[in-house]
């Protein structure tokens, strides 16, 4: 589907840096902020993770509360006009995740917005679809701009991976780094967010796709894994940005680091791409920051405008994915104005 909107500013909080120019100085250059955690692993080693180095040593939904608002704050530094005129759009961990360290999403947004102040013209809203959640809101905030129901929209993820229900959760099915599991994800932290508008920003996005895997990664019914889920929205982003895939110069995904993600990357790929074409490089973030979880399509969103900005991006459309464990897929193609 189309989905004409401009991408204007963005603001992260991450492992690596807690602001958007040291956190995408920090991936480019492919540096981590990976260290040694509080978790013991079923050995009793440290298990590694990637937190924020915050100032204060926050614990639970205020820590994400100030993690997104910093986010927000230094979004709205760059374009101050938006305050007081910006929609919110909150995006979190799956409700069903176990250890989400904020139960009551109304309340972490109403915290967010009290801590960064923020007065929005229309009611904010709240997605819960993890990794993917970033581009159910690109969506969202593109029918909000469409119906000039706000001049902006701001789209801000955070999540964490790093509370001992969740580590537990993970480590029991075997899904964590681990030197005894190299087929796992590093768990993380981050928030990021993005500021949105018909116009005036330096990154346009062209289109967007969106569809659910029956043979997600703990498929019970041995449904043969083919990559369809991907593949859709692979061709929804495509056709809505007028693109064929050998155009796409960029791909940067949400591959955490578990075999089964690279898997859907590739095969969406065989299925889509019919035409020769240069190499396409493909920038991850679980390299840098692990699983970061909701917060993970603004960070690479922000990642894509910083690149746009700064002439390192190839030249061309940039194609961004994000997947959950509960199956549901995403695609969207943005490219420089």
């Amino acid at each position: 589907m189309t989905a004409d909107l401009d991408i204007v500013a963005a603001g992260m909080v991450t492992a690596v840096g807690l602001d958007a120019p040291s956190s995408c100085a920090a991936m480019r250059a492919r540096l981590d902020g990976f260290q040694e955690t509080r978790f013991l692993g079923a050995a009793g080693e440290w298990l590694i993770g990637a937190p924020v180095p915050l100032p204060r040593n926050w614990m639970g939904a205020k820590r994400l509360a100030h993690m997104a608002a910093a986010a927000i704050v230094e979004a709205f530094e760059l374009i101050p006009e938006a305050r007081g005129r910006t929609a919110l759009i909150l995006c979190l961990a799956e409700e069903n995740r176990p250890g989400r360290l904020a139960p009551d999403s109304r309340q972490l947004l109403t915290q967010i917005e009290q801590i960064a102040e923020i007065a929005s013209p229309i009611a904010s809203r709240v997605i819960t679809h993890g990794r993917p959640s970033g581009h159910v809101a690109l969506e969202a905030a593109r029918r909000l701009l469409a119906s000039n129901a706000t001049p902006f929209v701001i789209i801000v993820g955070v999540d964490s991976y790093l509370t001992s229900q969740t580590v537990n959760h993970y480590l029991a099915r075997g899904r964590l780094l681990t030197p005894a599991n190299s087929n796992g994800f590093i768990p993380g932290e981050a928030a990021a967010a993005i500021l949105c508008a018909l116009t005036g920003g330096a990154m346009r996005l062209t289109g967007i796709g969106m569809a659910r895997e029956k043979a997600h990664i703990y498929n019970e019914m041995d449904i043969p894994f083919r990559g369809d889920a991907m593949t859709i929205a692979y061709k929804e982003a495509f056709a809505g940005s007028g693109r064929l895939h050998s155009d796409i110069t960029l791909k940067m995904g949400d591959l955490v680091g578990e075999t089964y993600w690279f898997q859907q990357c590739a095969l969406a790929m065989l299925r889509t791409q019919r035409e020769r074409s240069p190499v396409q490089p493909i920038w991850t973030l679980g390299g840098s920051l692990g699983n970061i979880g909701a917060a993970a399509v603004p960070a690479m969103l922000g990642w894509a405008l910083s690149a746009v900005q700064h002439g390192y991006a190839p030249s061309g459309p940039i194609l961004i994915e994000a997947s959950s464990d509960d199956g549901a897929c995403a695609a969207a193609v943005v490219e420089a104005r």
